[in-house]
């Protein structure tokens, strides 16, 4: 009997390393992941937008949906 929960210690400790090394391992990816979704994002701010191209934006809605309409909204 004490010859199997000393097989059941030894594998329970090989399992706590395997995810010691997994959630070390897992850590590092979405650090990456993160790090490439940063840089992306950085780039379409200076690239995409960056510059004033912002500023050729023409809305084709804009003014034709107010927020308040005097037509709709009324006093008492």
């Amino acid at each position: 009997m004490t010859e199997f929960w000393l097989l059941l210690s030894r594998v329970f400790s090989w399992v706590f390393l395997f995810f010691d090394f997994a959630g070390y391992f897992i850590n590092w990816v979405l650090f990456v992941v993160g790090c490439v979704l940063f840089v992306y994002w950085c780039y379409v701010l200076l690239v995409d937008v960056g510059g004033n191209k912002d500023k050729g934006y023409s809305s084709s809605t804009e003014g034709k949906n107010p927020y308040y309409d005097p037509k709709i909204m009324r006093k008492g």
